[in-house]
This record gives C-alpha cells, structure tokens and sequence, in this order.
C-alpha cells in the first residue's frame, strides 16, 4: 500500500513505484555513474560531464586531487586533467557562483548571471561591496591595469602586506581580484596550474561557446527559479522536494506545492518509492529512464572513488534517504572529532555506496596511501566487491601518477590484506 501523498500535490497524477535500489540506479544513471565508460575519454566528454551534472564544485584541497578532476575521474575514467582547464579556455565552460563557486556549462551561464542579478546577495558580494569601499583606490587601480594590460593572476602582483584577516588572510591583490569577481566586473578566463587567470568579464563573454543568449538575462525571478528546479531535478535523476533548493543553493526551499504545477505541464513525472513517505519527481527527459528503473532494466556495473565533494554525496540527507549512507565531510571537522579521517572518498560500487577510504596521493614518492578503509557494516567483502574496489583503487592511483600503493588498515581488519594481495 502506497503511503498518502501530501494535500499539496495532485492524487490524479500517475505515480510510478520503484524501489529504493532502483531510485538509486535511476540517480545515477542521470549522474553518469551507473555504468563503467564503454571508451576511452575524449576532451569533449568533460564538458559532457558537466553539463550533465549541471555544475561542477570547485574545491582546492588536493590531498588526492582537486574535487572537480576526481568527480571528472569517478565519470570518465582514465583522462587528462589539463582538459578542464582547456574547456575553460576555450569557452565552453565558465566560473561562477552556484551551488558554491562552480564550473558551468557556457549555455547557462546568462541564467546564473541573471540569478545573481535579481537574488539576495551572495555572502561574497557583500564582503566584495565591503572590500570597494574601504580600499576603492587600490581596488580601482588593479581593475584599470587588468582592463589596459590583459588578463592577470594574483602571482603577478607584488605586495610585502598580507591580509590582516577578511578572506584567508590573502594579500591584498588577491582579495581585490576576488571581490572584483564577485561584483561581477572580472570572470576566469583561464587557469594556470589551478591558479586563476581574470580578465574583464566583457573579453570572457565574447569568447562564450556557445555565444551567451542574452534573451535570458530577462528571464524574471520566477521563470529563473523554475528552470533551476527543473534542472536540478534532471541533474539528480530522481528527487524529493527538499533535495531541489541544496542543488543551487536556491531560497526559499522547494516545496510539493510548488512542484504540483509542473506535474501538471509534464515537465516532471511522479514516482512513488518504497519506504518514502513523500512523493518523487524525475524531469520528463527521464521518462524512458524511469521506464526502465521500473522495471528493473537498469544495471550497474561502475565501481569508483568519488570525491567528498561529489553531487552524489555532498547532500547529507539525500545520502542517506537514497543509499542509507551517512557521510560528513571531515576536513573541516577538528581531527580529534573525526571518524573516518581528513579526506574521505566513498566508494560506490555496483550501484551501491559500500564504504569509505581515507586516502593521501603521495606524488613524490609515486605512492597512493589508503590510510584506512571501511566497509559499512552491512556489506560483505564478497571476493567481486575486492577485485573491484581493487581494481578502482588501481586506477585512482595511476591516474594520479601515483603506482605505488599502500593499504594500512581496514574495516573489517581482513578486508586490507585482501585487498594488498590484490594489488600486488
């Protein structure tokens, strides 16, 4: 017996019932996630990748490597870094803040400008606004040399002070160029060993491909908001109302009540899955893949690392409804407060999160160091979920340039052996 679905939404609307495991599939069918790649990575397939995702988050830390290059690598398998960068470059992706500070598709990047536009602020423009009004000239005088002298990094400004406080204590030329990104007058144009290039936000928009549509940019809040829903939900593959809002970071949340008039235009299917007390919503772009998550064509063969900061995870409670997966991000958590370790990739195997690892990409040394891992207490460390796991561990490790491989301890203690003699 289906469970009553709110008041909000339409009881005439035909639901589809799934099961969770195949509400997990339908979820990474649409994340590119489900299936093994069927060939070998071609540039064209990370912006690909993030125009399926919609966005792809920006995080520096490279204790393995950079969040957007290991999310790229869980998708596309063994491929060569510098194509995200060369994707920037050439216009097919571009910077901007979304769900935090993001690389997206060149095609959506008017809408986001036209958000911001019309939005709150976003924290970093209020701290950017700041910034102009207590260093106007320094701030007026870096945006004149960038406008007569070209594109600039943060390294090629000299400065003996340091920031006393603000953002991280940047100097004050890095702050500067942030802020000027923020309010929107400098874009990336490139990057340089991850490190930003900027440039005027006109010469970055002129070499958009595809062109920008302006037409977008007057788009009101409300057709701006319901293409962001709408993408959102494409993004996940299958959703409940209150994981939409997290995808943008939009505000106020996403309620069914809002959603119910999208049913009726059928720009969203409803699902109903097993043990969910609320209704599910996939955009109509799914429906032959709702088709076949329903009956139980959908298989999964991928078994991969993925980044903490990864779409599939990086949504706590969405995690743990969809995979029965509780997962934190514990780099910002203090290390005696920690579980599982600093920098945590899950392990998705088979359509399945079956653990976590705590990993360090040794790149002097060639080595890729397993610090621990842990299988959830209801996997069983059968010997097809080694051999994968294995075998993703592997290649997480050459594709690092790092060969090399240490397991140190694991969760069961036999588990790590296993796997040592797996990878010998």
């Amino acid at each position: 017996m289906k469970p009553s679905l709110p008041l909000s939404v339409s009881s005439s609307a035909p639901h589809t019932a799934l099961n969770r495991v195949q509400a997990q599939r339908l979820h990474l069918a649409a994340q590119g996630l489900l299936n093994k790649p069927k060939s070998r990575a071609k540039p064209a397939d990370v912006v690909a990748a993030v125009t399926r995702m919609r966005l792809l988050q920006i995080d520096s830390i490279h204790v393995v490597a950079r969040s957007p290059y290991l999310v790229l690598h869980s998708r596309l398998g063994d491929y060569d870094p510098p194509w995200l960068e060369d994707a920037l470059d050439a216009g097919r992706i571009a910077e901007c803040w979304a769900h935090e500070a993001c690389f997206v598709p060149a095609a959506d990047l008017a809408l986001h400008q036209a958000w911001r536009m019309q939005r709150a602020r976003h924290w970093s423009s209020k701290h950017a606004d700041r910034m102009h009004r207590e260093h106007r000239d320094g701030m007026d005088t870096l945006l004149a040399r960038i406008r007569d002298n070209g594109a600039a990094r943060a390294a090629d400004f000299e400065s003996e002070t340091r920031g006393g406080g603000g953002w991280w204590s940047w100097k004050p030329e890095k702050r500067w160029l942030e802020a000027w990104f923020a309010l929107g007058e400098l874009m990336v144009t490139r990057r340089e060993r991850f490190q930003r290039v900027y440039d005027l936000t006109e010469r970055v928009l002129a070499k958009l491909d595809p062109p920008m549509d302006r037409s977008l940019l007057a788009l009101d809040h409300e057709a701006l908001r319901r293409r962001f829903i709408l993408d959102s939900v494409r993004a996940l593959g299958i959703a409940q109302a209150r994981w939409i809002a997290d995808y943008y970071r939009l505000k106020p949340a996403v309620t069914d009540k809002e959603l119910a008039p999208l049913v009726a235009d059928g720009e969203l299917l409803m699902a109903q899955v097993a043990d969910w007390k609320v209704p599910a919503y996939v955009h109509r772009d799914h429906a032959a893949l709702l088709t076949q998550a329903a009956s139980g064509q959908l298989r999964a063969t991928h078994t991969t690392l993925l980044s903490p900061f990864d779409p599939v995870v990086w949504d706590r409670a969405r995690a743990e409804a969809l995979f029965g997966f509780e997962y934190t991000i514990e780099c910002y958590v203090p290390a005696p407060k920690r579980r599982y370790g600093y920098y945590v990739l899950p392990i998705l195997h088979r359509g399945q999160l079956v653990g976590r690892l705590d990993a360090k990409a040794h790149r002097r040394e060639g080595m890729f160091e397993v610090k621990a891992l842990f299988l959830e207490p209801e996997v069983e460390p059968t010997t097809r979920l080694l051999e994968e796991v294995a075998g993703a561990i592997r290649a997480s490790a050459q594709w690092h340039g790092t060969p090399k491989v240490k397991i140190a301890r694991s969760r069961p203690a036999s588990v790590a052996a296993a796997l040592r003699a797996l990878l010998r």
